[in-house]
C-alpha cells in the first residue's frame, strides 16, 4: 500500500496560465469514518476505488490504495455512496519539478477553488506559485469527504 503525503492550500490569485491540461470529476464516498474514507471517483471516462487511512500525527500522510475499475461499475457504486456527491475539475499545473493540483469546485461546493501537492517526503521543499496562499492542509472543513456533508456553500 503507498503513502499519500499531500499539503493543501487555499489560492491567491489566478493560476489559469499555467493550467496544463484538465479533468472533470464526481466521485462519492462509501465510508467517512475517521479510520478511514472508501469512495469512488469517475474522471472523465476512467473510474478509480480509493481507500485513505487515517493521517499520521503530523497530519500529512495516510496510506493509500487506489484500483482502476470499471466505469459501468463506478457509475453503479456511485448508487450506493452515502449523501453529498462531489464535482470538480482538476486542473494539472507543472510548477518548477512539482505538479499542483487545483480543484475547481462545483454543485454545492461552487466557488471554493483549492490547491494540492503530493510529496515523496514530509520534509520535501517546494517552491509554492505566487498564485498559492494559505495553507489549509491541517482544517478538516477542506476535505472532499468534509466537503460532502457540509457543503461550502453552507459554510457562513
Amino acid at each position: 500500500m503507498a503513502i499519500e503525503i499531500e499539503r493543501k492550500f487555499l489560492l491567491n490569485g489566478d493560476f489559469r496560465k499555467y493550467i496544463k491540461h484538465s479533468v472533470s470529476i464526481i466521485q462519492g464516498y462509501l465510508s467517512r469514518v475517521a479510520e478511514r474514507t472508501v469512495r469512488v471517483r469517475i474522471c472523465n471516462k476512467k473510474a478509480y476505488l480509493t481507500i485513505k487511512g487515517k493521517a499520521n500525527k503530523s497530519g500529512l500522510s495516510r496510506y493509500e490504495f487506489e484500483t482502476e475499475i470499471p466505469y459501468n461499475e463506478a457509475l453503479e457504486i456511485l448508487e450506493l455512496c452515502e449523501k453529498g456527491i462531489i464535482e470538480k475539475t482538476r486542473h494539472i499545473i507543472e510548477y518548477k519539478g512539482h505538479t499542483f493540483e487545483v480543484d475547481e469546485f462545483s454543485g454545492a461546493n461552487k466557488g471554493l477553488v483549492i490547491a494540492e501537492i503530493e510529496l515523496s517526503s514530509e520534509n520535501e521543499t517546494f517552491e509554492k506559485p505566487v498564485w498559492i496562499g494559505e495553507d489549509v492542509t491541517h482544517d478538516i472543513r477542506y476535505s472532499n469527504s468534509y466537503l460532502g456533508v457540509t457543503p461550502y456553500s453552507t459554510w457562513k
